[in-house]
């Protein structure tokens, strides 16, 4: 018998100082069952960076040609791909042509470092993407937020992210790998 995903309940008070966005979101999180806490709250945290009324958690691990996150226009068309961990060049090139605009969000300590070695040259020609990086300390301490149900408030300002519960914060300040800018 096939497991189901766990489902994970998170309500989110965003204040985003760079982007001038200010909401509240009630999310609701399907974990994979081989996902870890670790990569479901990198999903959630690319949620915050890119907030928008339209963007949703995608299927992710149970479906390969899928974004983990994506933002949809009035037509059905991807503005948004985003990815979390370590996607190979193909994907990447692929959800390029496919959307607008391409963000992933890596983690995983020495192999997205090694990861980011094979991939970087690879990808760095294509004028809609953006990589960013946690480190493994970083995504170690979202980790420690993971509950089934969380009620979280995330300030973003200057590229530093401040993310907390009642009984837990953690600052957060993604190292910017490629950028669109460039």
């Amino acid at each position: 018998m096939a497991l189901k995903a766990t489902i994970h309940k998170a309500e989110l008070q965003l204040a985003d100082l760079d982007r001038g966005h200010f909401a509240d979101y009630s999310l609701t999180i399907a974990r994979h069952p081989s996902e870890t806490d670790e990569r479901m709250m990198v999903r959630l945290l690319a949620f915050a960076l890119n907030a928008s009324p339209t963007l949703a958690f995608g299927r992710g691990l149970s479906s390969e040609d899928e974004a983990d996150l994506q933002d949809l226009d009035a037509t059905g068309s991807i503005e948004r791909w985003i990815d979390v961990g370590l996607p190979d060049e193909k994907a990447i090139r692929r959800a390029c042509n496919r959307s607008r605009q391409v963000v992933v969000l890596s983690y995983g300590a020495r192999a997205a470092e090694v990861w980011w070695e094979q991939t970087a040259g690879k990808v760095s020609g294509q004028k809609n993407l953006r990589v960013l990086a946690l480190t493994p300390d970083d995504s170690r301490a979202l980790t420690e937020l993971a509950q089934r149900n969380m009620r979280l408030q995330c300030t973003i300002q200057d590229g530093v992210i401040w993310l907390g519960s009642e009984n837990r914060h953690v600052e957060l300040s993604p190292k910017v790998l490629l950028s669109i800018d460039e």
